[in-house]
């Protein structure tokens, strides 16, 4: 059993890690700067956006362009949404973030079935229940830095860049299982 990456494996295992990190440093930015009401709110929702290319495009490289595309879209859509969320928790509308909310987590369970069905080593109920995870402390963290609760703010996403790194991990390790003759 082979217990160490080759070149290959670490190259993807350091992308994957790369981009999942970028994804939840520019969500707590965002979070923050339209938390406070910060002018630059819209070009890190901007750049945030951006990232979720990245991701599609890592993962086309492997599945094809229209599999990187759906995902693309699937977490473009998982972004808008949590602009969407974040606004109403600021604004204290409730019934708007209850719909926002169910929105975020039925998106959620499309990313788990996207992915669950592209790699038979991406179980669906464990994507799931690492992308359900993502969701709950990234609520944490938005509470947290709307109430002005620094320490917790930081303490919640000390858990959510944990739980990321897992989700980088399991993705990048699916594939190698998934595409070994590509990491010989």
């Amino acid at each position: 059993m082979q217990t160490t990456m080759n070149e290959k494996e670490h190259s993807l295992a350091v992308g994957m890690r790369k981009l999942w990190s970028d994804h939840v440093f520019y969500t707590r930015e965002y979070i923050i700067a339209a938390g406070l009401g910060a002018s630059n709110a819209d070009a890190v929702a901007e750049r945030l956006l951006k990232n979720q290319e990245h991701i599609g495009d890592a993962v086309s490289q492997y599945y094809g362009k229209d599999a990187g595309n759906k995902l693309t879209g699937l977490l473009k859509q998982h972004i808008k949404i949590a602009v969407e969320l974040v606004g109403a928790a600021k604004n204290g509308n409730q019934q708007k973030f209850q719909e926002e909310d169910k929105q975020w987590s039925d998106n959620a369970e499309e990313i788990a079935k996207f992915l669950s069905g592209a790699n038979p080593n991406w179980p669906r109920r464990d994507v799931s229940d690492l992308l359900k995870q993502h969701l709950d402390l990234t609520k944490k963290e938005a509470v947290a830095v709307l109430g002005k609760k620094w320490k917790d703010a930081i303490l919640a996403f000390d858990d959510i860049y944990t739980e990321i790194l897992t989700l980088a991990d399991a993705l990048y390790k699916g594939i190698v299982k998934h595409f070994p003759d590509k990491f010989r």
